[in-house]
C-alpha cells in the first residue's frame, strides 16, 4: 500500500476517530462510536482505500 495521505490529513483523521470514540464511553455512550475505528486506523496507516477509488491524494511526493 502507497501511502496517499498527507500529514495534516492524517492528524485530523486521527484526531477525529479518537473523538468519535470517546462517544462509546462518554456522552451518549452509543455504538456507533465505533465509527471512529475507520478514520482512526486509516488515519494511523497512511493509506485510505476510498481516497485510491476516487483518485485523490494529499500526500507530498517524496513521502510516498
Amino acid at each position: 500500500m502507497v501511502r496517499n495521505e498527507g500529514r495534516i490529513d492524517r492528524v485530523l483523521r486521527v484526531l477525529v476517530g479518537l473523538v468519535l470514540l470517546s462517544l462509546t464511553l462518554i456522552g451518549p455512550q452509543s455504538l456507533w462510536g465505533l465509527v471512529g475505528l475507520v478514520p482512526l486506523i486509516t488515519g494511523l496507516v497512511g493509506y485510505c482505500p476510498l481516497y485510491r477509488v476516487l483518485g485523490l491524494n494529499t500526500c507530498p511526493m517524496g513521502n510516498r
